[in-house]
């Protein structure tokens, strides 16, 4: 049975999660502002759960309808299908979200769509009661222009929780950014990456899973596979399939960092992902490499609450003046300063506008110069 998936995902990366799920062999693939939809069946949800890098959640859509009065809402979600997903015993969650609509409170949304939610179940299952003792289910309402799409969350914790990264530095890059960032740099298995601030080791971790084709999420369970109608062999079979395709090789990958907790926390998430990368200490302005072209990723502080603007200026000037050895190399910088470019002392090449943990921030890519023939 074909089905309607939602990956929602962060402003900016709605081509990244398109390609990603092409590239996984789904169908009719589709983005819209923060999401990307495509159908499948559950054999194809426990494939996109486990692979999926850079989207935040994947939902399965129960359905969509136009609502601009409570009334409508209510109804809306009353008149839906709901017995395939939900049980007589179901213990059911309702998230919220809005924007652009007339219904705008997303904790009368919430309230009013759970209420619907049990008149629809207790209707369907000829009973006045719903105990909701069961598996919990966690239905995502969302409203955008007035229009309401109800769907299930196939996830619980988001997909950037990976798993393996339990000890945290300051201002952390979430694990799908991280992976963002490898994939719009281009990067391929055999091409040397190194990050020179790589803080807990997010983008060296990231680069080496998706060099050994690695599922990011391999370890770690989901909501989904505790929906009452979903057979366990499906993810049995996922999990195999994806071990089964994971290598495990050494790829020319390095960070570095100057503070030694940091490296620490790099080495320990590096063998909890189960990806063999090294990690030194080692100041930006010491940053040396035996390559002659590769990819250069960081995500450098920026902020008060890092470093004053003095520092910042100072060590901006300083990756550029490393940076700019590397003639070579693809650099790619992700900050959250208006006026990176300004402080850096160079244009980019290729700017993207993307979040990070709810902070704007850019994408800065600096191209190699080409070499003459």
């Amino acid at each position: 049975m074909s089905m309607t998936f939602i990956a929602t995902c962060k402003l900016g990366l709605e081509s990244t999660v398109a390609f990603e799920l092409k590239k996984l062999g789904m169908q009719n693939v589709s983005v819209r502002d923060a999401n990307v939809s495509f159908e499948g069946d559950f054999g194809d949800m426990a494939k996109a759960l486990l692979y999926l890098r850079t989207a935040e959640r994947l939902l399965l859509k129960i359905g969509s309808f136009e609502a601009k009065s409570f009334e409508a809402l209510f109804e809306g979600v009353k008149g839906l299908e709901l017995t395939p997903y939900l049980s007589r015993n179901s213990r059911i969650h309702v998230n919220g979200k809005s924007a652009k609509s007339t219904l705008f409170s997303v904790s009368d949304c919430q309230s009013i769509a759970k209420k619907a939610i049990v008149e629809n179940l207790k209707a369907a299952y000829h009973t006045e009661l719903i105990p909701e003792t069961g598996a919990e289910v966690i239905v995502e309402i969302g409203l955008l222009r007035d229009e309401v799409t109800v769907a299930l969350d196939c996830c619980g914790a988001g997909l950037s929780r990976r798993g393996y990264r339990t000890y945290n530095v300051a201002a952390p890059l979430a694990e799908t950014l991280g992976a963002a960032l490898v994939l719009l740099s281009r990067y391929w298995p055999d091409t040397p990456l190194i990050d020179p601030m790589c803080g807990s080791g997010t983008i060296p971790i990231e680069a080496a899973m998706i060099g050994n084709n690695i599922a990011p999420s391999l370890n770690r369970r989901f909501a989904a596979e505790d929906w009452p109608f979903m057979e366990d062999r499906l993810f049995l079979l996922a999990r195999q399939e994806a071990r089964d395709c994971a290598r495990h090789d050494k790829l020319p990958i390095r960070g570095y960092d100057m503070d030694e907790r940091s490296v620490a926390l790099s080495r320990i998430h590096a063998k909890k992902a189960g990806v063999e990368v090294p990690f030194e200490v080692r100041r930006v302005q010491e940053l040396r490499t035996e390559y002659e072209k590769g990819v250069l990723l960081c995500n450098p502080p920026y902020g008060e609450r890092m470093l004053t603007r003095g520092e910042t200026e100072t060590l901006y000037a300083d990756m550029r003046r490393v940076f700019d050895k590397l003639t070579r190399w693809q650099i790619g910088i992700i900050s959250g300063m208006e006026d990176f470019e300004k402080v850096y002392g160079k244009r980019a090449d290729k700017r993207r506008k993307l979040s990070n943990g709810g902070m704007k921030c850019t994408f800065y890519q600096f191209f190699p110069e080409r070499k003459e023939k």
